[in-house]
């Protein structure tokens, strides 16, 4: 059969009758033909940023707390039969005479394809025929889960598309939606060039309308509409960008589902009609996915201001990408093999773009709802490179034990509450230092039961332990890799290798302690041999502590700058032992104290006194008496008695000619 033209012709009928191509879309959430409104769009729009701007409006039918709420009514269309022809549904429907067709088109009704508007470039001269949109194949899946290998459903080249990119920005066109489409495509040529041109302009110059979001009785989505105000919901977003595919002679899809946008509860089931709307684009023999409302910008979280905020992540997502966020009421449009079900959708974690645009790969565990064993959950990021991580429960990060990977992080959280805690996990490039941090995960944990052992010290900072950042800061190969050190006599030790010529200096802290920061210092002693560091460590108590490490340039006489933390644990209440000895600054980092190690002599004693020192004439240890120290093979020894005194004192003589002692070392002797 021919091509017809239907027009509008009230002296013919008494009604209209208008004859309209629906493509096929055979998988519904309800079986059999339903009533369809033929007006109205959906509500979800944007998705949550992870800077707590929200990204999208929450689904059609629901409040923001969640709750179903009724549409406006509309005037229904009455189906009166369907029927295929060759892959192509036809549907015909009546409207009452008082309503104008909405869109007049030209239809084949014969075994040929049905033939849409196309504009060729800027030499076009008129309309180019182009097929009709078929359902996905199977050439068109892509397995799931994600292979890893690229966030898009084809290869693109970025830096290819500046020129385009910058070009379609500046195009100003809104008195028709052909001129548009035809002032963009003076620069595009291939069919990947329009669909890039069409997406930057629609994500650039269209915004969430917020205030039509709530008041539908004044929305419309008809493309020429949504040109012309500027703005829209999800759904004009997706017509717009249908109709002015179809312009450009691209095969375009507008598709409808469930999201997981602005409203989103974690856990939370899907029922009841479509909240988004989005789009499928045909290119190079293969359906691509694409959401230019979500691409477009964010909303704040109380749904009263747009803001342009481009987000390429949505821009030919790889399928096994897409439906993280998007399950459409067809499940073919999945473009995956195999399918999720719904319940799938729901239960799987939320990974938001800006997951996937750091760089990070994946996450475990996979469910959104984590339950705790024993008081503790954990939780693992894989990514490509090195990433820097911080987390809130509750929001704070006090309950929990953070560590870098090369390649991730790794997680324990410990709860000090029953009940349902949210979770969140931030992460920014490595080199970005004055980048934010962004929210790439979302957990709730359910805690049964509290460790309450694992209580951290308020001064324990995020991560814990060393890692590749640390040893970006020059320490190299610990001795202790992991964050935790835990010590059963309430003494230990931690080396490293320094890798640049830095000075380091190193406190320890704890919240039960009464002793000041000064006094805590003296329970550390710092050994260098060559390029390697000793941390000596004697706990004043059980309990846990915090030792933090600091670094500076030696050449720089500016403040060391904090580089790490371990958490120290001691569980022997009998453990207690004093500070080391008080040095002056005249004791050199490279000198090293073998005996006596304790800053606190036994009263009415003979002590044993050996020193590594050089480049030292003389050493003295004053008591009540002065003793003097010998050299023998790099160490000087001797003894002192501490009888009649409440200090002692170790000086040295830097030069035999010169009478002038330095005090390098300040012992105290217990009381009688």
């Amino acid at each position: 059969m021919g091509t017809m033209d239907f027009k509008a012709d009230p002296s013919a009928v008494t009604i209209n009758l208008l004859l309209i191509v629906h493509p096929e879309e055979t998988a519904s959430k309800q079986k059999g033909q339903r009533e369809r409104q033929t007006e109205g769009g959906c509500g979800a729009g944007l998705q949550d940023d992870g800077n707590g701007n929200s990204r999208s409006q929450p689904p059609q039918q629901r409040d923001l707390n969640g709750r179903r709420v009724s549409r406006e009514p509309r005037e229904k269309t009455q189906t009166v039969t369907p029927y295929s022809n060759e892959g192509t549904q036809v549907t015909v429907e009546i409207h009452p005479k008082n309503t104008t067709g909405q869109l007049i088109k030209k239809l084949s009704l014969g075994k040929g394809p049905q033939r849409l508007p196309s504009l060729r470039g800027q030499d076009n001269k008129g309309f180019q025929r182009t097929e009709a949109p078929q359902p996905p194949g199977g050439k068109d899946l892509h397995a799931y889960p994600w292979d890893k290998s690229s966030l898009k459903s084809m290869p693109v080249d970025l830096q290819q598309f500046e020129k385009l990119d910058a070009y379609a920005l500046k195009v100003n066109v809104t008195n028709s939606v052909e001129e548009l489409v035809k002032a963009l495509l003076k620069q595009a040529r291939t069919d990947l060039e329009k669909v890039r041109a069409i997406w930057m302009w629609i994500c650039h110059h269209i915004e969430y309308d917020v205030v039509g979001y709530r008041d539908k009785s004044q929305l419309s989505s008809k493309p020429i509409d949504v040109l012309q105000t500027g703005k829209s919901i999800c759904e004009g977003y997706a017509e717009l960008f249908e109709h002015m595919c179809s312009i450009a002679g691209i095969q375009c899809m507008k598709l409808s589902g469930y999201s997981k946008g602005h409203g989103y509860k974690i856990g939370q089931t899907f029922t009841g009609d479509s909240d988004h709307a989005w789009n499928a684009v045909y290119l190079e023999g293969r359906w691509h996915l694409l959401d230019s409302t979500w691409g477009s910008g964010s909303v704040d979280d109380s749904l009263t201001k747009f803001t342009f905020r481009y987000n390429e992540f949505y821009f030919l997502t790889h399928p096994a990408l897409f439906i993280n966020n998007h399950f459409p009421d067809n499940s073919n449009w999945q473009l995956l093999k195999p399918t999720l079900t719904l319940r799938d959708f729901e239960n799987n974690m939320l990974h938001k773009s800006n997951f996937y645009m750091l760089g990070l790969l994946s996450a475990q565990p996979e469910a959104a709802v984590i339950q705790t064993v024993n008081g503790k959950a954990s939780v693992s990021v894989d990514c490509r490179a090195a990433t820097l991580f911080m987390f809130k429960l509750k929001g704070t990060d006090e309950h929990g034990l953070m560590t870098l990977k090369k390649h991730g992080m790794k997680l324990d959280i410990y709860p000090q509450k029953t009940g349902s805690h949210k979770l969140q996990i931030f992460a920014k490039p490595s080199k970005a230092s004055e980048a934010v941090y962004e929210c790439v995960l979302e957990y709730v944990v359910e805690c049964k039961t509290v460790d309450k052992a694992m209580r951290f010290p308020k001064d324990l900072h995020q991560p814990v332990g060393p890692s590749w950042f640390t040893e970006r800061q020059g320490f190299l190969r610990p001795s202790h890799p992991e964050p935790v050190i835990h010590t059963n006599d309430g003494r230990c030790s931690v080396t490293f290798t320094l890798g640049k010529d830095i000075s380091v200096l190193a406190s320890l802290h704890c919240d039960n302690s009464s002793l000041t920061e000064d006094a805590s210092r003296r329970h550390i002693m710092q050994i260098h041999r060559g390029n390697q560091i000793e941390l000596k460590i004697h706990l004043p108590h059980a309990g846990n502590f915090v030792l933090k490490i600091y670094a500076k340039k030696k050449s720089d006489p500016g403040n060391y700058d904090y580089v790490f933390n371990y958490l120290i644990t001691c569980l022997n209440t009998e453990a207690k032992w004093p500070a080391f000895p008080q040095r002056y600054s005249k004791w050199a980092e490279d000198y090293e104290i073998l005996e006596p190690l304790s800053g606190l002599l036994p009263a009415n004693r003979n002590v044993q006194f050996k020193l590594k020192m050089h480049g030292i004439a003389k050493v003295l240890v004053q008591a009540k008496n002065t003793y003097r120290l010998t050299q023998s093979r790099g160490y000087w020894e001797g003894t002192c008695n501490t009888s009649g005194c409440r200090e002692v004192f170790v000086m040295v003589h830097e030069n035999a000619n010169h009478s002038f002692y330095s005090h390098v070392l300040k012992y105290e002797v217990e009381t009688q």
